[in-house]
């Protein structure tokens, strides 16, 4: 299993998103977190936990007015991976075109750009992630 910590500032949205080879569990540390899972969605405090099971598209964003923060169990492990050379990826300048689609497949990793996307944009004032507004 991999656990990675996540920071949230104010108004950010992971994209949806769904994983082909692990389970997620998320546990709020710190603010409030949205998630929306399938066809749940909840907005988590401190304590709060939601499991993401694989192949079920999911999104997360700061739901509140303050930084939040939190733990991801991932299982099985591997996928802490993605992080590492997503954030290699990222570094200098911008990526050529295709990477970040290389880097994902890579990780069994699919991004999708759902009907519901510009609704919770909308209700929580969230900064869209690039080319999926």
């Amino acid at each position: 299993m991999s656990i990675v910590e996540h920071p949230f500032a104010v108004g950010a949205l992971v994209a949806p998103h769904l994983h082909t080879r692990e389970d997620e569990y998320s546990i709020v540390t710190e603010g409030e977190i949205g998630f929306r899972s399938g066809d749940r969605e909840v907005v988590l405090g401190a304590g709060g936990y939601i499991t993401k099971p694989r192949g079920e598209l999911h999104t997360m964003w700061n739901a509140g007015k303050t930084p939040a923060r939190m733990i991801e169990v991932i299982a099985p492990g591997g996928f802490e991976g993605f992080f590492h050379d997503l954030s290699d990826l990222m570094a200098g300048s911008p990526p050529a075109e295709g990477e970040m689609a290389r880097l994902a497949a890579e990780y069994g990793l699919e991004f999708a750009t759902p009907d519901w996307l510009p609704d919770l944009i909308a209700r929580y004032g969230l900064t869209p992630p690039p080319g999926r507004a």
